[in-house]
C-alpha cells in the first residue's frame, strides 16, 4: 500500500491517499481522507469571509484529516497582504482543530516559516510539491516540518535533493498529476538507496507521525 500525502482525485485501490478539495468541501460528507483548504491563487475578498465560514463548517468532518493546502505564492495575481491574512487565520484554525497543515508555497519559503514560528504553531506541517534545494528543505525540517515531493522528482536535480534528506521527515505525492504514486515510490527508493518496502514502511511511520495511527490503518 501506498502513501500519497496530496492527491486532486480520489484514493486508487493500492494507495492511502489524502484527497484535496479547494472548493466544494460538502465533498467531505464522501468516506475518504481529504484535506481542505482556502488555495491563495483562488481567493477572492468579496466572498472571503464566506469560504472562511464554509471551511470551518466542514473542516470539524472526521474525513478532514489537514487544514490546506493554504499558504502564500508571490507569483499568483492575488494580493500578498490578503495572502498572509487568510493563510494566518487558517494556522490558527487548524491548531485550533489540532489538524495538520498542508502549505502552498511559491518563492515565499522564509514567510512561511516566520509567519509561522511567530504565531506559535504547534501542527505538522507538509510542504507540498517541493522542487526546491537541498538547504532549503533542510531548513524546513529543522523546524520539525515535513517536505512532500511529486513528479518533479523525475528531474535528476531533485534526486539529488531528496538523497540529502533524512527520510522521517518526507512525504511522497501526485498533486494533479495523473502520474500513479508507484512511480513516485520507484523515483524516491532510487534516489535514497534503499528499497521500496523500506520506504514504504519508512513512509508509513511518517504518515502514523502526522495524522495518528488510527488514521492510516491500512
Amino acid at each position: 500500500m501506498f502513501i500519497n500525502i496530496h492527491s486532486h482525485f480520489p484514493a486508487a485501490h493500492d494507495e492511502w491517499a489524502v484527497q484535496n478539495l479547494y472548493r466544494h468541501f460538502e465533498q467531505v460528507a464522501v468516506p475518504g481522507n481529504y484535506s481542505i483548504g482556502l488555495h491563495p491563487w483562488y481567493l477572492n475578498e468579496k466572498t472571503v469571509i464566506s469560504d472562511l465560514a464554509e471551511l470551518k463548517k466542514w473542516s470539524i468532518h472526521p474525513t478532514v484529516l489537514a487544514i490546506g493546502e493554504c499558504g502564500l505564492d508571490r507569483v499568483c495575481s492575488t494580493d500578498y497582504l490578503l495572502q498572509k491574512d487568510i493563510f494566518l487565520t487558517q494556522v490558527q484554525w487548524a491548531n485550533e482543530l489540532q489538524k495538520p497543515l498542508i502549505i502552498h508555497c511559491v518563492k515565499a519559503h522564509e514567510d512561511v516559516l516566520q509567519l509561522l514560528s511567530k504565531h506559535q504553531n504547534k501542527v505538522p506541517v507538509i510542504f507540498h510539491g517541493y522542487n526546491k534545494n537541498k538547504e532549503l528543505a533542510l531548513k524546513i525540517i529543522s523546524n520539525g516540518y515535513y517536505v512532500s515531493f511529486g513528479k518533479d522528482l523525475q528531474h535528476q536535480r531533485l534526486h539529488e535533493v531528496i538523497a540529502g534528506l533524512p527520510a522521517e521527515n518526507i512525504f511522497l505525492e501526485t498533486d494533479d498529476s495523473e502520474t500513479g504514486i508507484e512511480k513516485m515510490y520507484n523515483l524516491a527508493a532510487d534516489a535514497l538507496q534503499i528499497t521500496g518496502d523500506s520506504l514504504s514502511l519508512q513512509l508509513q511511520k511518517n504518515a502514523a507521525a502526522v495524522f495518528g495511527v488510527a488514521a492510516i490503518q491500512l
